[in-house]
């Protein structure tokens, strides 16, 4: 891999969007083999997977990611912490709760910019904190808060030809199911 640099990096216009909309969780190993272009973004996966779909409405969700570099071992590792918000506690979230700690997930994040994230790529997510809590008073939260992880040796990749009802609708050869919630 050549290391060389390839452009800078101009004053840009001010027409993003912090945080996330949308994530799909699928269970470790159904993504195959990736196909990825010159410019790092998955165009293609050769899996079979289950997506859940999450939606998300508060600005307690975000995604993070930082590159840790060690000069004196010549290691980078990208780091990519996913924070999600989920209101309402029931007992068949509580169960999905344990299944999600238990797991390391594939996760796919598309931010409100359109662009759509692959986290866990080869190692999965690991949730490394997660709350369910009820506050005191009538107007607090009843909610589930969750933090995964995701160490890789190179950052998320974008996902070409995802769409908000299908994150993988670009991947031709992969074959996949999406689930998506329901309210109780």
């Amino acid at each position: 891999m050549a290391c060389n640099l390839t452009r800078g990096f101009a004053l840009n216009c001010k027409d993003q969007l912090g945080g996330i909309v949308r994530a799909w969780a699928t269970n470790f190993g159904g993504l195959g083999t990736l196909t990825i272009d010159a410019t790092d973004q998955c165009t293609d996966s050769s899996g079979t997977a289950v997506w859940f779909q999450y939606d998300l409405k508060n600005s307690g969700n975000n995604l993070t990611v930082t590159a840790n570099t060690a000069r004196d071992t010549g290691t980078t590792v990208f780091t990519a912490v996913l924070s999600l918000v989920l209101p309402k506690l029931t007992k068949e979230h509580n169960v999905e709760f344990k299944l999600l700690a238990f797991g390391r997930p594939h996760w796919i994040v598309e931010d409100r910019n359109g662009l759509f994230h692959l986290l866990g790529r080869t190692h999965g997510c690991d949730m490394t904190a997660g709350t369910i809590a009820t506050g005191g008073a009538f107007a607090d939260a009843s909610q589930y808060t969750l933090e995964f992880t995701a160490e890789e040796k190179e950052p998320p990749l974008t996902i070409s030809g995802a769409t908000s009802t299908n994150p993988t609708a670009g991947w031709s050869s992969h074959t996949e199911t999406i689930t998506v919630g329901t309210n109780s």
